[in-house]
């Protein structure tokens, strides 16, 4: 659904403007309704409604006994926020999320499938140095076998 990374800017009210070749994509599948959250790495993430709804369900049906998933709920549920797209296509990112992210200016705008990841574009830049440090003996199992 969402690939690619986009360089974009925030305005001075902390509002970003969704890709024009997103939106009529994000309308359609959610009218414009997305979930923003803080995710460990640093950076925010995006989710359409839809997309974000059996992900909490999910997450909060897990027993809060285990303190290690009642802290990953109170991460990511309790930093959840609605946000809506106005008709230009720009989204507010609220204070708390923008402080969160280290976000200011200038941010990138990251395509992950079913979400999108918002990271300050200096994190990014980070992010992307450490990604070229992975060498075939220091890869997840997971990935073993995988060819691009």
């Amino acid at each position: 659904m969402f690939q690619g990374a986009t360089q974009l800017n925030l305005d001075s009210k902390g509002r970003l403007a969704i890709p024009a070749r997103y939106r009529d994509m994000l309308l359609a599948h959610c009218a414009g309704q997305l979930v923003l959250t803080a995710d460990a790495d640093g950076c925010l993430l995006v989710y359409p409604q839809p997309e974000w709804q059996p992900i909490r369900e999910k997450l909060m049906k897990l027993s809060a006994f285990d303190p290690r998933i009642r802290a990953l709920q109170r991460f990511l549920v309790g930093h959840a926020e609605d946000a809506v797209m106005d008709a230009a296509g720009r989204v507010l990112v609220s204070p708390t999320l923008r402080t969160f992210a280290l976000l200011d200016k200038r941010a990138m705008l990251v395509g992950q499938g079913n979400k999108f990841e918002l990271w300050d574009e200096a994190r990014w830049q980070a992010q992307n140095e450490k990604m070229t440090g992975f060498t075939a003996d220091n890869l997840p199992p997971e990935l073993e076998g995988f060819t691009l």
